[in-house]
């Protein structure tokens, strides 16, 4: 059957290598490699000798053309990446959007994914999470990313080379100061590292000095604002009333309740007089 497979391959860990995804390599015609070079070296370590034609960001259009093309003519295809799964926060999705187009079936084999990996093991909230990818490096871009995930509660994703680390750490304590932040790095490799802090301290700590290997950021979410009670003037007085049929002096119950609802200690005390008195 013609069809194009994306198959995930290790994020460092060779031994992350499922058998499927191996059989599924050995079977296809041909592979649409993001650098055939390191794809190679993946083979070789199989031994899988298989056809490569290179896909990437600056061919994907094209290229995309002939691979679906040699599809609807018979063969069949794998699409994979340097490391992790193709066709996310990658050029392979315009190849998902053009065998749709063209009624072309894909098949997944889903290997490691290193922001899942970095979330799985980040210490922040899991429940909801959104994946943010690279920020641009264009300076208004970047601005107008930062600015709409200000007010995001749920925990947030980023990818980031090593060399760009340093910057981005620095937005992050002017954009989300003090927020969680678990930094992940070299995930599956033998420097495998979970650095759990907040982005104050990981500005402080490496926003000169940097970080080596590759990176995923998990940043916490906006943390959600306690729903302040709200009270009356009447219910603190009922408040104050009840500690000190309790045995509280009224100055004391004054006090306590004001910290409690907001409202000044003189203004409980008087009310609370007139109460007594009244009755």
């Amino acid at each position: 059957m013609s069809v194009l497979y994306v198959v995930g391959t290790p994020i460092g860990n060779l031994n992350d290598f499922s058998p499927r995804a191996i059989e599924t390599l050995e079977k296809v015609d041909f592979i649409a490699a993001e650098d055939t070079r390191v794809t190679l070296k993946l083979l070789n370590h199989f031994g899988i000798k298989k056809e490569m034609v290179s896909y990437f960001e600056h061919n994907k259009l094209q290229r995309g053309e002939i691979i679906t093309n040699r599809i609807l003519n018979g063969e069949t295809c794998a699409i994979v990446t340097d490391a992790g799964m193709p066709c996310v926060s990658d050029p392979g999705e315009l190849l998902i959007m053009q065998c749709e187009e063209k009624g072309i079936p894909t098949i997944v084999i889903p290997g490691p994914t290193a922001f899942a990996s970095a979330l799985a093991i980040s210490g922040l909230p899991t429940g909801r999470f959104t994946f943010e990818g690279f920020l641009s490096v264009n300076k208004k871009s970047r601005k107008e990313h930062l600015e709409s995930l200000i007010n995001e509660e749920r925990t947030m994703l980023f990818y980031e080379a090593p060399h760009k680390l340093s910057n981005t750490l620095k937005d992050f304590a002017n954009y989300f100061p003090n927020r969680k932040l678990s930094i992940v790095r070299e995930i599956t490799k033998i420097h495998e590292e979970v650095i759990r802090t907040t982005t104050d301290k990981a500005y402080e700590d490496y926003g000169e000095t940097g970080l080596k290997g590759e990176i995923v950021l998990v940043l916490g979410g906006k943390p959600h604002k306690e729903e302040e009670e709200t009270y009356t003037l009447s219910d603190a007085v009922e408040m104050a009333k009840k500690l000190i049929e309790n045995g509280e002096k009224a100055t004391t119950a004054s006090k306590e309740i004001a910290s409690l609802t907001g409202f000044k200690k003189n203004e409980i005390y008087k009310e609370l007089l007139w109460h007594i008195l009244k009755h």
